[in-house]
């Protein structure tokens, strides 16, 4: 075994309560013990969530808009201002799609976009203005630091005046998008948005408005160990300072029918994933929930990653387009994501967006996930 896999003695310290360092980080990431990092990171999955419970959340992804006037390499979902295929969805279509979601059972919406060019404040709170109004329960959970950056160049106004007016509108919490990798060594070779330092401050604004927001990485990219390592101390310092991460949520680059997935020639494979995964939650020690990232990972190994340091099994992504579109194709509705949490040890519950319990009657869909189970490959 190599050195780089004598690490007990860093997990035996995260273990016993001790803060992890940053060269002790890059250490468990360029380790080849999985199943011992896998283990650790369970141990503190168990003591953070005690009850044995695994969280889900019925949601949908709303895309109103593909006009985007940055390039990323990595995205397969943007269209550039006057593209023949470009849209923006019209109030109805939402309502419509919120509507639906509703029937399902579900409770909040994640809605993001392009970074439109002719899209100001104003176009956004008229947005959330109407969707609050007739959906005062429904939560929306929208837009991106990306998003929220390119309304700061538009109408020249500072993240936290943005953010104020945003919350006033009806805006409920903010997704974590565009983070990729929050390093500007890696993202400057792959987009034109905004920077490592502009994705922060709009965080920083976002939490101190009282708005809660996710945290997320996407690895893969041509990045490095020195470069995760700096994206997740970067999260876990503004944690720190705010806390109002509610979840950390990492996935690998998907890279089919992207610019740079015909130049990237090492893709991240699964065992890179849960790797990742394990080292965030034994980093990542004021952060409270770990999501599974099913979609872009498949629903087996999204199962796996429950014994990898995740509590959370993510949306039943009733709709979704922006990985979809660069090659991820899985799907699952509640009761088979019901049924792989329980296959995996724990008790399913539906949460909502801020990871409060959804008491609905359940009896029905655990008798249906019973008999699913026969079904279930």
């Amino acid at each position: 075994m190599q050195a780089t896999d004598n690490i007990q003695p860093i997990l035996d310290r995260v273990l016993n309560g001790e803060r992890m360092t940053v060269a002790a980080c890059s250490t468990l990431l360029e380790s080849y013990d999985v199943a011992r990092l896998g283990v650790a990171a369970d141990e503190i999955r168990q003591r953070r969530h005690a009850d044995n419970v695994v969280t889900y959340i019925i949601d949908r992804n709303i895309n109103y808009t593909n006009v985007c006037n940055v390039v990323c390499t990595f995205c397969a979902f943007y269209r550039r201002p006057g593209a023949p295929d470009t849209y923006v969805r019209t109030l109805e279509e939402i309502c419509a799609k919120i509507d639906e979601t509703i029937a399902l059972g579900g409770t909040g919406v994640l809605m993001q976009g392009g970074l439109h060019p002719d899209f100001g404040i104003e176009w956004y709170e008229d947005l959330l203005r109407t969707l609050h109004a007739k959906y005062p329960k429904f939560q929306l959970h929208c837009f991106s630091p990306p998003e929220i950056h390119n309304i700061h160049l538009i109408s020249g106004l500072d993240y936290e005046t943005i953010m104020a007016r945003l919350r006033a509108a009806g805006l409920y919490s903010m997704p974590g998008g565009g983070a990729e990798i929050l390093d500007d060594e890696v993202r400057k070779r792959v987009a034109t948005k905004c920077t490592t330092d502009e994705w922060l401050a709009v965080m920083r604004a976002t939490h101190r408005v009282g708005l809660r927001s996710t945290a997320t990485m996407m690895f893969g990219i041509g990045d490095k160990v020195e470069h995760r390592v700096n994206h997740l101390r970067r999260i876990r310092d503004l944690q720190d300072e705010t806390g109002g991460f509610t979840a950390f949520i990492p996935w690998t680059f998907q890279r089919e029918n992207t610019a740079l997935g015909r130049r990237i020639k090492d893709e991240p494979t699964g065992i890179d994933y849960l790797k990742m995964l394990a080292v965030s939650r034994l980093f990542l020690d004021n952060i409270e929930n770990f999501q599974s990232s099913w979609l872009t990972q498949g629903l087996r190994l999204g199962q796996v990653a429950l014994r990898f340091g995740a509590n959370d099994m993510g949306s039943v992504m009733i709709e979704e387009n922006v990985v979809s579109a660069a090659g991820a194709h899985n799907e699952a509705d509640e009761k088979l994501l019901r049924y792989l949490i329980r296959e995996a040890g724990f008790t399913p519950q539906q949460r909502d967006i801020l990871y409060r319990h959804v008491d609905r009657d359940t009896t029905k869909i655990a008798a249906d996930a019973v008999r699913e189970a026969a079904t279930v490959s």
